[in-house]
């Protein structure tokens, strides 16, 4: 045996993180949405509210994204038109990975996907309830900084806002959500 190419018996494993596709939601996605939506939450709400805000002519903005994994989807960020006393705005919810697919970046590539066709599209406010700790690293802050809140009590800092464009002025006010969302 040759001692320089002897094995220690140790593998070195490279871990690289996934490159995701993330791409507009195709009307042959659907179910599969809903299939992601129902396996991240513990009930049907989200599914369900997703569905409804597809029938809101109101709400519903074009704007719902998801992240592919060889082909298949496990990812889905969704905006939908709110207001902000009766300016446009968006709100971002839900967001939804599939379990297996959780923590490795689907649901980042989906919200960035989304986020930039909507700055694309010539919004600007967007809203989100959510995780502290998650949502920053997109840009969102507590919306309170921003004049704006939300139609029901919540945390400060659970209640973020997003300028897409920070040169230009956004409203203040009370977010008013799409029928669907049932506040």
């Amino acid at each position: 045996m040759d001692r320089g190419s002897r094995s220690t018996g140790a593998a070195v494993h490279r871990h690289t993180a996934p490159v995701w596709i993330a791409r507009a939601e195709r009307p042959e996605d659907r179910s599969a949405v809903r299939a992601v939506n129902l396996a991240a939450f513990p009930t049907a709400g989200e599914a369900d509210l997703v569905d409804a805000l597809r029938a809101d002519a109101e709400g519903w903005v074009d704007l719902s994204f998801v992240a592919l994994d060889d082909g298949a989807v496990v990812g889905h960020a969704l905006l939908t038109r709110c207001h902000v006393d009766g300016a446009p705005a968006l709100a971002l919810a839900p967001c939804a990975v599939l379990p297996s697919h959780q923590g490795r970046g689907a649901g980042a590539a989906a919200i960035r996907a989304a986020l930039e066709a909507a700055r694309e599209a010539g919004e600007n406010l967007v809203v989100v309830l959510g995780h502290a700790d998650y949502y920053p690293r997109f840009g969102f802050a507590p919306a309170s900084a921003r004049g704006v809140r939300a139609p029901f009590d919540v945390p400060d800092e659970a209640f973020m806002a997003l300028a897409l464009d920070a040169a230009r002025p956004t409203p203040t006010g009370t977010v008013t959500y799409p029928r669907a969302f049932g506040v």
